[in-house]
């Protein structure tokens, strides 16, 4: 597999290669170790696609996951409390997961535990690969990389996603790097506010 478009938000790129360049190695050796053909096995079954051979996401994430594993990348948990109450959940959102949960219940309010989830973590860098349908991008982006990095815990997103020419040859119809980057600059030059590198794959 092959890195064939790269955008860098918010200087992202920049900060990585000034002050992590060896996960940046780490990032494209991964990749590249990717046998992305060994994954074209799925036979379709859509009406524009019968019975053309077509890559399955679950096994080219599996294979990435191995590789980022191998490079001692591990998966994250972002702990945080919710609650039904607007102005207490302003107050809260920004603070530690225990101060969050006190405030709340001191409000006489239930605090409901919840979580997210990244992929990959290392030095303050996340990495997420998205080979699933459109919308889990844009959650990445605006709620994974950005709730991780508002709460402190990494310095840079990463989101690695099939290019517009790969998706059309995957059997679940995902979301692809083309349309990805135009969603992002429609939002101005500040959003989402963190630092964030996208990768479009072939």
């Amino acid at each position: 597999m092959t890195i064939k478009f790269m955008y860098s938000h918010l200087n992202g790129f920049e900060w990585l290669n000034h002050h992590h360049p060896a996960l940046w190695a780490e990032i494209t050796e991964a990749i590249a170790q990717v046998d992305a053909e060994s994954c074209k096995n799925k036979q379709s079954k859509e009406k524009t696609k019968i019975d053309k051979m077509l890559y399955s996401p679950i096994e080219m994430n599996q294979h990435l996951k191995l590789q980022f594993e191998q490079r001692g990348w591990k998966e994250e948990r972002y702990a945080y409390y919710v609650t039904d109450d607007y102005k207490i959940t302003r107050q809260v959102v920004n603070l530690p997961s225990e101060e969050q949960k006190r405030i709340i219940e001191q409000a006489g309010l239930t605090a409901t535990p919840s979580y997210h989830q990244t992929d990959f973590v290392k030095n303050r860098v996340s990495v997420e690969v998205q080979f699933g349908k459109y919308p889990f991008i844009e959650f990445d982006l605006f709620v994974k990389h950005l709730g991780f990095f508002i709460g402190d815990g990494i310095d840079l997103g990463i989101e690695i996603i099939p290019t517009k020419n790969l998706q059309s040859s995957m059997s679940s119809g995902p979301g692809y790097y083309e349309r990805t980057l135009t969603h992002i600059l429609r939002q101005g030059r500040g959003n989402p506010s963190v630092p964030l590198i996208i990768i479009g794959v072939e």
